[in-house]
């Protein structure tokens, strides 16, 4: 009797050991199901992205270099201002790049939607009456109070062959650009900002205004009114 005593009062706290190590193993299960998924997430979870490290942002002499421009470019709110917020760039870069002697550094951000390039050209040349260079449909625009010229431009389509053949090259996607005077009194130079949709749609000047005006003053140099 006493040993089915014994018995009986061990029972209760044998099942409670098993409940607990049953407890234990779905909390642990239930831990590890939640790391698994953060991990997961934050693996999957894309980050925008960033000018490339290996860019020196110096300039060279006088001239901005392709590292700052792309610095200039890439901002947190570039996909606001391009009107599709909830994307984020694919790819940031900036290049210090010539014509024969003529600097003309540029960088580029692309997303889903829009690509955008920065570009500074140090050509001595006035950007008033530019319009006569740059196509029929080019405009005379003032930028944030400078001489501005809107036009029409297109992106070069590269295609290159499998077989180790030599690379093909035709026109691109339309895209609208506006070339703006490094200073206000248009002494020579300019800044240009380019925009072209992935789906070959015509940008938007306005869209294209906009970025240029929230993005020009943040480049180096730049002096409001001078």
């Amino acid at each position: 009797m006493a040993e089915e005593n014994d018995a009986h009062s061990k029972s209760p706290s044998a099942w409670g050991q098993a409940l607990a190590a049953v407890a234990l193993v779905g909390a642990l299960s239930g831990g590890f199901w939640w790391l698994a998924q953060t991990s997961s997430e934050e693996r999957s979870e894309p980050k925008p992205a960033t000018c490339s490290e290996g860019e020196t942002p110096a300039a060279k002499g006088k001239h901005l270099s392709g590292a700052q421009l792309c610095q200039a470019l890439n901002r947190s709110g570039l996909a606001t201002l391009l009107g599709t917020p909830t994307e984020i760039a694919k790819t940031a870069s900036g290049s210090d790049s010539s014509i024969g002697k003529i600097a003309t550094p540029q960088a580029q951000v692309e997303f889903e939607t829009y690509t955008v390039t920065l570009s500074a050209t140090y050509d001595d040349l006035p950007v008033a009456g530019s319009e006569a260079l740059l196509g029929m449909d080019a405009v005379r625009q003032k930028v944030l109070g400078r001489p501005g010229v809107l036009y029409s431009t297109r992106t070069i389509s590269i295609s290159f062959r499998l077989d180790g053949e030599d690379a093909e090259s035709g026109p691109g996607v339309p895209a609208r650009a506006v070339t703006v005077a490094q200073d206000a009194k248009d002494r020579g130079g300019s800044l240009d900002v380019t925009l072209w949709r992935a789906d070959g749609v015509v940008p938007d000047d306005a869209v294209l205004l906009r970025v240029a005006e929230e993005v020009l003053p943040t480049v180096p140099g730049w002096k409001s009114g001078g």
